[in-house]
């Protein structure tokens, strides 16, 4: 009997966290959403209180965390100043989600493919001399799944991230390796974006699959020539895409 108030008195704690997540989301998916715009000040923690039914604690929780990932930044005797888009962390998963279909922005693809036209191409060459037979034998198992998941854009997308995020880890580059999975959410949403664009995807199912022959044959040139073919079919699935947007 003396074990069940302390249980009790435990409860709440055990369900902070999850209130905490959800007022993190809510802040951030209003900052994301535009509600609260760069350069705004955030309203007093008590109106945030009232505005999300929280406490001062979670609220105060859920803004560290938003700072964390440089959407907000506090300002003595000013407030919490919404941070400039350029300082926010496209590569959080959250951020991408919140930002609903701001995602597809054309600025940030176009981001996301410069900085996967630095670095994969380069990942192929060293995966031609570094890969084990292990590793050119998942991205073959990729390919396969790609091929079995044809009208299923969400399996196809998964399959396809898998190959690019195991091609940075078969360069046997730690920092390659690394990026791999920081830049994962923002990879599948551009490999999601440049998927659906098309249809068919026979054309660069096929060059995937050539990449990966190249890699076999330890060619490290045709690997990053493959490499950069399939950077420029996604700059053209994604320019389509944008195109359709745009289209009245």
């Amino acid at each position: 009997m003396a074990d069940k108030p302390a249980r009790q008195a435990q409860r709440p704690l055990s369900r902070r966290p999850r209130v905490r997540h959800n007022v993190t989301a809510a802040i951030g998916g209003d900052i994301c959403g535009g509600r609260f715009p760069p350069g705004a000040v955030l309203p007093r923690e008590s109106d945030l209180c009232a505005t999300y039914g929280v406490s001062r604690t979670v609220i105060r929780e859920s803004l560290k965390v938003l700072e964390t990932k440089g959407l907000v930044r506090g300002r003595p005797r000013v407030g919490t100043l919404v941070c400039d888009r350029s300082e926010w962390n496209v590569l959080d998963a959250q951020i991408l989600e919140w930002m609903g279909p701001d995602v597809l922005s054309a600025e940030l693809l176009g981001s996301i493919l410069e900085a996967r036209r630095t670095v994969e191409p380069a990942a192929a060459f060293l995966a031609a001399a570094r890969a084990t037979a292990q590793e050119i034998a998942d991205l073959e198992r990729a390919c396969d799944d790609m091929s079995d998941a044809e009208g299923d854009l969400e399996a196809f997308t998964a399959a396809d991230a898998r190959f690019h995020e195991t091609l940075l880890k078969a360069s046997h580059n730690q920092v390659f390796h690394q990026l791999s999975s920081i830049i994962h959410a923002a990879l599948s949403y551009a490999l999601h974006a440049s998927n659906r664009a098309t249809e068919r995807h026979d054309e660069a199912l096929g060059v995937h699959r050539a990449l990966v022959d190249a890699l076999r044959l330890r060619d490290g040139a045709r690997a990053e020539a493959y490499s950069r073919h399939i950077l420029d079919l996604a700059a053209r699935d994604i320019s389509g895409l944008m195109d359709r947007a745009d289209a009245p």
